[in-house]
């Protein structure tokens, strides 16, 4: 893996980078990626940009995009949005324009033309594909708002109780609210305040408290972004919207919508997947990803061996 820091174009922040080569031949072109990138003339792109979603950091996709990485034999670049890791704070005037500008950023740097999105990132790339010259782009449960359909989501208790530092019932707040924690978010509040409390003892449970104030911002641009069917008509980037199984109905269904009055857009459930499935070892996933970016155009690489021998997610 490489790390390296890119400024962005607002010239108001850095984000920190991660980048994920081929294990075997990191030079090769891979399969189906000769196409020209989006502007005619240009020359072939390679990169994948990773966009992760909320409340955590791009460490956690590892596995996932060194997966993609391989199955493709091309680079893939996760970057850690702002507010966490090693990126700059999020400003005051944070907005879902912000974050486009960010990826597009992060595109140029890393002369990518692929987007694969999660969750929050997912909203942040259909936000992206209605003025970004994206080639081909994959979603994992899409955090998008239609017609108010996630307005009784947001919970402004969870904006009161980060503010007043009372951190485990922001959380408790938060899983009721969005309810990716499967049956976990059906509990009551002081169950899933005890749950906060037990959680923080672990790594990624603390950095997820802390970057509880993040998501307040995040989920606030979601709902400001709100939109209607025909607003996504302009997105013209082949893209797919996966959805898990075992994930919330409302993530499946917004890919539904989008994808019976955008033409562009297709939609597909995966069977036995988690919200949380991109963080999860697995090949399943990946290799719908992988599959998808191809395009029909040549076959996806053997894993390694030692890749091979993980037989989760099949």
């Amino acid at each position: 893996m490489e790390t390296r820091t890119i400024y962005t174009d607002d010239g108001e922040g850095h984000l920190e980078l991660h980048t994920f080569r081929p294990p075997a031949h990191p030079a090769a072109p891979a399969p189906g990626a000769q196409a020209a990138g989006p502007a005619t003339g240009q020359a072939p792109c390679q990169g994948i940009v990773v966009v992760h979603g909320t409340m955590i950091t791009a460490s956690l996709y590892r596995p996932f995009a060194r997966n993609i990485s391989s199955l493709l034999d091309r680079p893939v670049h996760c970057y850690n949005r702002r507010g966490r890791a090693g990126s700059s704070p999020q400003p005051a005037g944070y907005s879902a324009a912000m974050e486009v500008g960010d990826l597009a950023t992060v595109m140029r740097e890393t002369d990518s033309c692929d987007v694969v999105a999660h969750s929050y990132g997912g909203f942040v790339a259909l936000q992206a594909a209605r003025t970004l010259p994206i080639r081909r782009m994959v979603t994992y449960d899409a955090a998008v708002s239609l017609s108010g359909n996630l307005t009784h989501r947001w919970r402004p208790e969870l904006e009161r109780s980060v503010a007043a530092g009372e951190l485990d019932d922001a959380w408790a707040h938060l899983v009721q609210g969005i309810e990716v924690g499967g049956p976990v978010a059906k509990l009551p509040l002081g169950a899933l305040r005890m749950l906060s409390i037990l959680s923080a003892r672990t790594s990624m449970g603390a950095e997820m408290r802390d970057l509880l104030p993040t998501a307040v911002a995040e989920m606030r641009a979601v709902l400001d972004e709100d939109a209607e069917l025909a607003d996504f008509a302009a997105v013209t980037t082949p893209t797919l919207m996966l959805s898990g199984s075992w994930s919330p109905d409302y993530f499946t269904e917004t890919g539904r919508q989008l994808a019976s009055a955008v033409p562009s857009i297709e939609c597909a459930v995966l069977p036995g997947q988690l919200h949380e499935s991109p963080l999860r070892p697995g090949i399943r996933l990946p290799r719908a990803v992988a599959r998808y970016l191809l395009a029909g155009e040549g076959t996806l690489r053997r894993l390694p061996a030692r890749r091979r021998r993980l037989k989760l997610g099949r």
